[in-house]
């Protein structure tokens, strides 16, 4: 990957983070509630992890073979699921969602417990 590609993608995994992190503190009243929601069901009710990275493939444009790509060269090292057979462009999104998804997981597990051990 060319630096400035990871320079992208770095931003757009910063910036899916911060949102992120800002919707679940507010949906569950604070930093702690947002963490073990978070920990314990990343799809539960007020957490929404598939439906969050969903939204963000879709307004960064990665829903796509291209964008999908992108994801996955910025991520060599992810494990994946064992994926289902299916038209490529499709095998290849859920790859990159699932990769960013479990990634966003664990910088936003990260910068939760920053922001209350200074709190």
């Amino acid at each position: 990957m060319e630096h400035y590609e990871r320079q992208q993608f770095d931003f757009l995994l910063m910036t899916a983070v911060e949102r992120f992190q800002e919707r679940l503190t507010q949906r569950n009243q604070g930093y702690e509630k947002a963490l073990e929601g978070l920990r314990s069901d990343p799809n539960g009710e007020g957490i929404w992890l598939d439906r969050y990275v969903e939204a963000i493939f879709n307004e960064f444009l990665l829903d796509n073979i291209e964008g999908a790509c992108f994801v996955l060269r910025a991520l060599p090292r992810r494990p994946l699921p064992h994926l289902q057979a299916g038209v490529v462009q499709d095998v290849l999104v859920a790859a990159a969602r699932h990769a960013f998804s479990e990634l966003l997981r664990a910088k936003t597990e990260e910068f939760l417990e920053q922001t209350m051990s200074y709190s």
